[in-house]
């Protein structure tokens, strides 16, 4: 069986990958089974290089805030700001102080510095203004939104005025309320104040829409992206803050999924304008159905941002599961010999990549079981799941940092 194995596994490259795969896919989505870890995501930054260089990519998009993103993205792309700023304000998830995520824009700013605008790599998030504590206020992508609208529209079109709109945000601490997110009482998403911002933030998106040859005509294509942008941030943040008003059973399972939505819209959009890597947790990119439990709920499940964007783009889309070995720091020790990361822990080689297929016709003659974690962190990788995955990169050890 270790045989087997040997033969089939491949060195964490973009040629290797691109031999697994029909063809190069739109969106290539690599997923970490734990976050924060430099290890990963310098193996992430190394093959994005690869992805580069090799094969055309120019777009990265990690788990992380659509909106700070554009800080971010502005700084590769034009030099703006300077790379403490944009790694401080630009992640989401206190991952700016990652000296691998400072090692990808800095590498990034490097590549584009010498070349045309057309040829530029760039960096986005496909997350919400999210966390897992709670959402942030949709003032910014509203008003974003609003005037951008403003800028190139008849006024009498807009569904109302920036005062108005202002008028219906109100201050933004009882948006950013954490408390709401485990006491729906506490939420401002049902107010009647709320509803109207949907209804304007619906229209304003339908404004978009209808008026899209003028805009063509009267703005660059970029503009136009941040638009939509915009409008898909205030829509699904709204709907969000909807859902923490919720008390029924679906509260939880309806906030995952509209997270989830929420990427793959991002990612849809990103995906338009050429092919993409992707990375983010293998609960947000896996094609089987995603579950949790948390905060003393049951099994909550939810499909993910990769099954929805796998719907769409059939085998223009391709997944990457990562799966470790040991992590010590955090109490994740060698794998058992029947699950599929103790196969795959046979193998000598520090970090590989191997066809999920035949993994799965491995791992289903013994057959393998899940593994079981010791550390809420990390979510081992389900053997179940193998037919559905095209590839799976393996690290043997994640050091602490």
């Amino acid at each position: 069986m270790e045989t087997g194995i040997k033969d089939f596994a491949r060195p964490v490259e973009a040629s290797a990958i691109m031999e697994l795969l029909p063809a190069r896919p739109r969106v290539l989505a690599l997923g970490e089974p734990t976050h924060g870890e430099d290890t990963l995501l310098d193996l992430r930054n190394r093959l994005f290089r690869q992805l580069v260089e090799e094969q055309g990519y120019r777009t990265i998009a990690l788990e992380s805030d659509c909106l700070r993103a554009l800080t971010v993205n502005a700084y590769v792309t034009s030099g703006e700001g300077s790379l403490d700023d944009v790694t401080e304000r630009g992640f989401s998830h206190d991952w700016g102080g990652s000296q691998a995520n400072r090692e990808l824009v800095r590498w990034m700013r490097d590549f584009n510095a010498d070349r045309p605008a057309d040829d530029h790599v760039r960096f986005a998030g496909i997350d919400g203004p999210l966390e897992i504590a709670g959402a942030e206020s949709p003032r910014q992508a509203l008003t974003a939104l609003h005037d951008y609208l403003t800028a190139h529209v008849d006024s009498a079109l807009l569904p109302c005025t920036a005062d108005r709109l202002d008028e219906l945000l109100g201050t933004d601490e009882p948006w950013t309320n954490q408390a709401a997110m485990t006491d729906p009482s506490q939420s401002i998403g049902r107010t009647a104040e709320t509803r109207e911002l949907r209804l304007v933030a619906d229209d304003m998106v339908t404004l978009l829409e209808t008026q899209a040859p003028h805009l063509a005509a009267v703005s660059s294509p970029n503009d136009r992206d941040r638009a939509h942008l915009y409008g898909r941030t205030a829509v699904g943040l709204l709907r969000y803050h909807s859902w923490m008003a919720d008390t029924s059973p679906s509260r939880m399972a309806r906030l995952l999924a509209t997270r989830d939505e929420m990427m793959a819209g991002n990612l849809l959009a990103l995906a338009a304008r050429g092919p993409v890597l992707v990375h983010a947790h293998n609960s947000h990119l896996q094609r089987d159905q995603s579950a949790m439990s948390m905060w003393g709920h049951p099994k909550v499940e939810w499909w993910s941002a990769g099954a929805l964007v796998s719907m769409r783009l059939g085998d223009q889309y391709a997944h990457l599961a990562t799966a470790l070995g040991t992590m010590k720091h955090q109490g994740v020790d060698v794998p058992p010999q029947d699950t599929v990361e103790g196969i795959l822990h046979a193998l000598p080689e520090p970090q590989c990549v191997i066809d999920a297929a035949q993994l799965d016709a491995v791992a289903g003659g013994m057959p393998a079981v899940p593994r079981v974690s010791p550390y809420f962190g990390y979510a081992p990788l389900d053997p179940s799941h193998l037919p559905r995955i095209d590839g799976v990169v393996y690290v043997r050890d994640v050091p602490r940092d």
